[in-house]
């Protein structure tokens, strides 16, 4: 690798790799330390192709959980198995992985916008803007740098585009799927909301059992599917169906929501 090779985005690879081994090692103990990741389909991960693949996942945190899917992936490539022990992984770090996150949080102070540098796909929302409601429409070159995205390498993003639980799956990512037609990998997690803040940049409780389940490709007839059955496939695949509400412990729920009435999530 040439010591100035960009990747589509200009992103020179050198830097970003040490970017990555340095803040990998930086975030480490917060997933294998101060709180333990349990990890569960890493196998799925070594088998998918080097290009050409969305995550999709629900949403606790604006970092951490993209960092600890970082962590994950590249420790399941390094044949690591369902852990991320020896973090000696991070030596030779995947650098074709994107995540989708919101212009504006992106530059929202230094740190991260030197996380954006790892590979931030970077959007404006079309339903909120500065903490407002608004409506405006798709930026067609949002969509552009997603799909250079998933021909360059694998893809992460939020499709519900907030750290809300229980909020509806943004049709944006079902038109993604059906124009691009990704292999798409739903990714369950648990445990960051409790052990983060909101930004999760700083550890807010330790002793957290954390949790990343990573589960098979979904299967999709990327020509015949609706964007609605999409959108449902998803949200059943990332556990954020109503119907999973019922479910859920009455108590575990009233304790989500006081959460969100009182640090007033937003995205």
């Amino acid at each position: 690798m040439g010591l100035f090779k960009e990747n589509p985005f200009g992103h020179i690879l050198f830097l970003k790799k040490w970017l990555i081994r340095i803040a990998g090692v930086m975030t480490h103990r917060r997933y294998r330390g101060f709180n333990e990741l349990q990890i569960e389909g890493s196998e799925v991960i070594k088998n998918l192709p080097d290009t050409g693949v969305l995550f999709v996942s629900n949403h606790q945190t604006y970092f951490a959980d993209v960092v600890a899917m970082f962590h994950v992936f590249n420790a399941s490539l390094s044949n690591r198995g369902d852990s991320i022990k020896d973090v000696s992984y991070l030596w030779q770090p995947k650098l074709n992985i994107y995540y989708i996150a919101a212009k504006e949080t992106m530059k929202s102070g230094l740190l991260p916008k030197i996380l954006a540098y790892a590979g931030a796909i970077t959007v404006e929302r079309t339903w909120r803007s500065k903490g407002k409601e608004v409506k405006r429409e798709v930026n067609p070159n949002d969509t552009e740098s997603i799909g250079i995205a998933l021909e360059d390498g694998w893809v992460i993003t939020f499709p519900q585009g907030t750290t809300r639980p229980w909020k509806p799956i943004r049709k944006g990512t079902a038109h993604i799927i059906k124009q691009y037609k990704p292999i798409v990998i739903p990714v369950v997690i648990d445990g960051f909301r409790r052990s983060f803040d909101r930004k999760g940049l700083r550890v807010k409780k330790k002793g957290i059992l954390q949790s990343m389940v990573i589960k098979e490709p979904l299967e999709i007839d990327y020509d015949n599917e609706s964007i609605d059955e999409i959108v449902e496939k998803i949200e059943y695949a990332i556990e954020q169906h109503p119907s999973f509400l019922k479910v859920i412990p009455e108590k575990e729920i009233e304790e989500m929501e006081s959460l969100n009435q009182n640090r007033k999530w937003r995205y």
